[in-house]
């Protein structure tokens, strides 16, 4: 059974009209989860994509993440909601749909020259991933790519983050609902 298949919709959440991706499904069932990781996994392996740490985005990014950490060798960076770290931060504000969001990293996160995986669940308006890179950058990290299990291109968050000149890798897309 495909990734695809074990990714519950949601009609109308969190608002009418929307259909929303469920991962929860995917990554409760231990052969699903697998078969994420060791997707990821192979593909940046096998690709030659050179980064040295991986960077999860609050919250799913922190389950992928950190198993793509552990399975590549590499170390493991949270992006955070404000408020959440212990330590010196720095702060990104980015624009929502419907008004604006902020995102955190500690100061001490990264090195200058630093080469960082994204990693999230879902791409959708691209708006989080992009202030998530912002964040990298602004520590003189460099993005290498962005990976998510959903992409969502009928949104246009794919075509945001290739514009900005970014990769990006997804293990499936759902378009046109």
């Amino acid at each position: 059974m495909p990734i695809k298949s074990r990714i519950r919709t949601v009609p109308d959440y969190p608002k009418k009209g929307i259909m929303f991706r469920d991962i929860t499904t995917l990554i409760k069932d231990p052969v699903g989860f697998r078969l994420v990781i060791d997707n990821m996994t192979q593909h940046y392996l096998s690709n030659g994509v050179d980064f040295d740490v991986i960077v999860g985005i609050e919250a799913r990014g922190f389950i992928l993440g950190g198993a793509l950490a552990y399975t590549l060798g590499k170390g493991f960076v949270p992006v955070r909601k404000p408020g959440k770290l212990p330590a010196d931060v720095v702060q990104l504000e980015y624009e929502l749909e419907y008004g604006t969001d902020k995102i955190e990293m500690h100061t001490d996160s990264l090195v200058e020259g630093q080469r960082v995986l994204l990693v999230d669940d879902l791409l959708a308006t691209g708006g989080t991933a992009l202030a998530a890179a912002g964040l990298v950058e602004k520590l003189g990290g460099v993005v290498a790519g962005m990976a998510f299990i959903v992409n969502l291109p009928d949104i246009g968050g794919e075509k945001k983050i290739r514009e900005k000149g970014y990769d990006i890798y997804s293990l499936t897309e759902f378009e046109g609902d």
